[in-house]
């Protein structure tokens, strides 16, 4: 198996990982920020749609016109990135958010899929600004797969806070 398909097979598990978790939870409660943590769904989703792009879009093949035109990227980069999470609460709504993310995580999928193992090497398209992590595609690529995971590690515990534990299917 080609390494390229070994990362987008890693990046699709992880993008579906994300939105079972998402789906478990009502909009309702998206803005929730419990006591003991200092987060929102809301704030994750926007902060996870802003480095999909980054990482597994923008550093690989360039700025994307298009995708600045479709969704509010410098907007939600404002509030997602370094904003408190406080100061996205009741600003977005949820129901946009999951889909924007479903959308970036399409495009992102589609734009790994039509990769071939020579560029992997290659350094990251310039962006104006280092890459916290990578210095060539692969390691962008792999980074996007790690921080996602993070990310839900945080939402799992988060929406067991303020929904209920999330059992994977387990009926524990």
């Amino acid at each position: 198996m080609k390494e390229t398909e070994i990362l987008l097979r890693q990046t699709e598990n992880v993008y579906k990982q994300t939105n079972t978790l998402l789906q478990s939870v009502p909009y309702e409660k998206w803005d929730i920020m419990p006591d003991i943590m200092e987060t929102t769904v809301n704030w994750q989703v926007g902060h996870l749609i802003v480095s999909h792009y980054y990482h597994s879009v923008w550093v690989i093949i360039g700025m994307q016109t298009d995708l600045l035109q479709t969704l509010p990227l410098k907007k939600y980069g404002v509030y997602f990135t370094s904003g408190s999470p406080n100061d996205s609460i009741g600003r977005f709504n949820p129901n946009e958010l999951f889909r924007d993310l479903v959308f970036i995580q399409q495009k992102s999928i589609e734009i790994l899929s039509q990769l071939s193992d020579d560029i992997l090497e290659f350094p990251l398209e310039p962006t104006g600004f280092p890459h916290p992590i990578a210095k060539n595609k692969r390691e962008a690529i792999e980074w996007n797969i790690q921080h996602t995971g993070y990310h839900c590690g945080q939402l799992g515990m988060l929406i067991r806070v303020i929904n209920k534990r999330f059992d994977y299917g387990l009926r524990l």
